[in-house]
């Protein structure tokens, strides 16, 4: 089964990996649920009048725990290439594979500037789909557009991140759309 890692759970994370799950990629999201979602109270994002950021978060953990993700809460400090995709150590020292890595992991940038992805110094260079340079690994978020972050486009990207991911492996585009059950 393809597999995907996802490093960081805020928004981007994971809206990524709720339509990875959702649609059969066996997904893990690393992260302490440390994000700056719960400094925020959300106004702008579309279709919610207003929240707290921490209920989004609670609410946006849980819907890809339903789907079938898996949430670690664990830091990972370092991601690497391998012959067929990437191997992620965590702080304990586990090691972890995966086809996909996705890079979700805001402000910190750490991981992002060990891979040599940074350009400036700051913000990490994808494509319009969140793939960086190297095949295989993605970063969507606050790393990829340091002083525009905001929830609604890290989700965005997350969930362009993951249609990507899905049509790479279908070998055609993949939409994702839900429909009202027929009456």
């Amino acid at each position: 089964m393809t597999n995907a890692i996802i490093v960081g759970d805020g928004p981007g994370g994971l809206s990524c990996a709720l339509f990875l799950a959702k649609n059969g990629i066996e997904t893990t999201i690393f992260g302490q649920d440390n994000t700056a979602m719960h400094y925020a109270l959300l106004y702008n994002y579309l279709g919610i009048p207003k929240i707290l950021g921490s209920d989004f978060q609670k609410i946006a953990r849980q819907q890809v725990l339903d789907f079938g993700a898996k949430l670690a809460d664990a830091l990972v400090t370092e991601v690497a290439k391998s012959d067929d995709g990437f191997r992620v150590t965590t702080e304990d020292g586990t090691t972890h594979t995966a086809k996909y890595v996705v890079l979700a992991e805001g402000k910190g940038v750490k991981l992002n500037q060990s891979l040599g992805l940074t350009k400036e110094g700051r913000s990490v260079e994808v494509d319009r789909n969140g793939r960086t340079a190297v095949p295989g690994l993605y970063a969507v978020g606050r790393s990829t557009k340091m002083n525009r972050s905001q929830a609604i486009i890290s989700a965005g990207e997350g969930a362009s991140t993951a249609l990507d991911i899905l049509s790479t492996e279908a070998g055609r585009d993949v939409l994702d759309y839900d429909s009202p059950p027929k009456e």
